[in-house]
């Protein structure tokens, strides 16, 4: 079974990109994250082609903002919405949704950004992040958490540590609280199948930042023993990053039992992109 997450970043932006991404990979399940679709928007959208695709669709969305999704061909029961107990900004806000498929309890979720440290939207995160953890921790052994959980795991896991001072997204509470989620024996099965490269999922649109290689990891599959143990091959499909139109992000694809495709990517960036020296490089925020 091919699990893949991707926040598309808007999916009615990304629809040039989308369906045919998934006939060139044909993952059986499939969590969205960012898709900023109400519901009925959604299946208006995509309804028809994901069922000629033979996905079935499980969507939470908003008008505007957020929005997450589930698509699977290998079933979909036990859906639910949204986080239990967990708080808003200051309504609950889609973000999470979850569903069994082929026997595996799929979480797909947007972790909140956290905007600014010590701000209010960056204590609404940590305490989503430990409702997140109560609801996968109290749900089958089987599980994988898979998104945009918006939080670097390690300094290795961003181009330059340094550009990321004063920054949100590498504190050390909000690795801590991702520690906790992982607690719960989940495992990062990319960094696991790539322990010393480079391996980034998000680039800011701005100052050509892919191009030069100046990422991030923040996109995770976090799974369980049961699922760990049959991971064949996890990578980061960058070629969905590049071309026209793309999103920021790329796509996670985690291959269970076999991998069809060999353990591709590439998932490290190619020599004219070497790794820079600390301090030198900027966030385009940055003044």
């Amino acid at each position: 079974m091919r699990i893949a997450s991707w926040n598309v970043n808007s999916v009615k932006q990304r629809m040039p990109r989308l369906l045919p991404w998934l006939d060139q990979r044909q993952p059986d399940v499939v969590c969205l994250q960012e898709t900023k679709l109400a519901d009925g928007a959604f299946t208006e959208l995509l309804g028809e082609s994901l069922d000629a695709r033979g996905y079935e669709v499980a969507v939470y969305g908003e008008a505007r903002w957020n929005g997450v999704a589930i698509l699977s061909r290998a079933g979909l029961d036990d859906v639910v919405t949204g986080i239990a107990n967990g708080p808003g900004f200051p309504h609950p806000e889609a973000r999470a949704i979850a569903a069994t498929c082929g026997g595996i309890r799929v979480h797909s979720v947007y972790v909140p950004n956290g905007r600014i440290p010590d701000s209010d939207h960056y204590r609404y995160k940590l305490t989503w992040l430990a409702a997140l953890r109560d609801v996968v921790g109290a749900g089958p052994e089987a599980v994988i958490v898979c998104g945009d959980l918006n939080i670097a795991p390690t300094d290795a896991d961003v181009f330059d540590p340094l550009a990321y001072a004063g920054q949100t997204h590498v504190t050390p509470p909000e690795r801590a609280a991702l520690a906790e989620l992982q607690a719960l024996g989940l495992r990062d099965v990319v960094r696991d199948r790539w322990p010393g490269e480079r391996v980034f999922t998000y680039w800011d649109y701005r100052a050509g930042m892919f191009h030069k290689d100046l990422g991030m990891r923040i996109d995770l599959a976090l799974a369980s023993a049961p699922v760990a143990g049959r991971v064949r091959a996890a990578w980061i499909d960058r070629h969905a990053r590049k071309g026209t139109g793309p999103s920021d992000h790329a796509p996670v694809i985690v291959d269970l039992d076999e991998a069809p495709d060999g353990d591709i990517g590439p998932v490290v960036p190619p020599p004219s992109a070497p790794s820079v020296r600390p301090g030198t490089a900027k966030l385009p925020q940055s003044p």
